[in-house]
């Protein structure tokens, strides 16, 4: 509670309480479908492999978030700069996710470390999964995640959704790895036009939100992180980045700590219409719930949005005389 109340002062202050930080545009994995290196991912004609990596430890600055989301690029490049970084974010009490895809061995230093999230991507199972992402194969993963306490992240694709019992034993697995605590799954989420292998059609997607309510009774892990509330929205997706609280609340950066990712942390042209982004679902699932006098979150929300982008104007106005 005392974490909503913080962001809450952050929006009225005119600030987005989240940071999404690419840092690295450094990759062993050439995996298709991959948001980051996607030719418009920081605007027209602008490739994320035109940067320059950000030199340096320090990640935070005016911005001063309450959460903070590493992507990349495959953060673990740059894991010398992480030991530093990551428990000095803990130290101010900023939570962090760290997005990995456990190519090389995860500092055991880091499982000690408090307000730290540490999601693997693993998509599908074994044969898909290592065609797509090797080096970062099973094998790799299973042997350098013992030890830690991960979020298992998956994105769900129309070639997986087409196999009848893919999820099923897909979530099994993990499921029975001691080392996972939470399973998220997302559903690929295109870009405009886009009309690849991976695309889920409409009835593709209502078919997800069917299984994974139902697979929610009998696999604990994957109940702990997706509510009902947040699989459902899976089924109505925003309709732009207006309508897109994850949108408005995290400011995204690339490699380079200048460039912004916009208009969310997938950037280029990505269609709104067919997001399946765990992060906005789950905040557009919040924002449907209901305070005590009946108002909904979301309603809350867009007036504390307005407000902060009227005292946002103010102080650059009167800054910049």
């Amino acid at each position: 509670m005392e974490g909503i109340f913080t962001a809450w002062g952050r929006i009225l202050a005119g600030r987005a309480p989240n940071l999404s930080v690419e840092i690295t545009r450094k990759c062993p994995l050439t995996c298709p479908g991959c948001y980051a290196f996607t030719d418009d991912h920081i605007g027209p004609g602008e490739s994320h492999r035109q940067l320059s990596d950000f030199k340096g430890a320090e990640l935070v600055d005016e911005h001063k978030p309450i959460h903070v989301s590493i992507v990349g690029g495959e953060p673990l490049v740059r894991y010398r700069e992480l030991n530093e970084v990551l428990p000095w974010l803990a130290g101010q009490g900023i939570h962090t996710q760290l997005v990995i895809s456990a190519a090389r061995p995860i500092p055991e230093e880091w499982s000690g470390l408090r307000r730290l999230q540490v999601v693997v991507s693993i998509d599908g199972l074994q044969p898909e999964h290592d065609a797509w992402r090797t080096p970062a194969t099973y094998d790799r993963i299973l042997k350098h995640i013992v030890g830690h306490e991960i979020t298992v992240h998956c994105t769900i694709t129309r070639q997986q959704v087409q196999r009848d019992g893919y999820l099923e034993e897909f979530l099994q697995i993990w499921s029975a790895n001691p080392a996972i605590k939470q399973l998220y799954l997302s559903l690929y989420t295109p870009q405009i036009g886009e009309m690849s292998e991976e695309c889920l059609t409409v009835a593709d997607c209502d078919r997800v939100v069917e299984q994974l309510l139902y697979y929610r009774a009998q696999f604990p892990k994957l109940a702990r992180a997706m509510p009902e509330e947040l699989i459902s929205v899976y089924a109505e997706p925003p309709e732009s980045p207006d309508d897109c609280v994850f949108a408005k609340i995290t400011t995204c950066f690339s490699a380079d700590l200048e460039k912004q990712v916009t208009p969310c942390q997938l950037g280029g042209n990505t269609d709104c219409s067919r997001c399946g982004c765990i992060a906005s679902a789950g905040l557009k699932a919040v924002g449907r719930h209901r305070l005590p006098m009946g108002i909904e979150v979301g309603k809350v929300f867009d007036g504390s949005s307005w407000v902060g982008a009227r005292v946002r104007q103010v102080t650059e106005t009167v800054g910049g005389r």
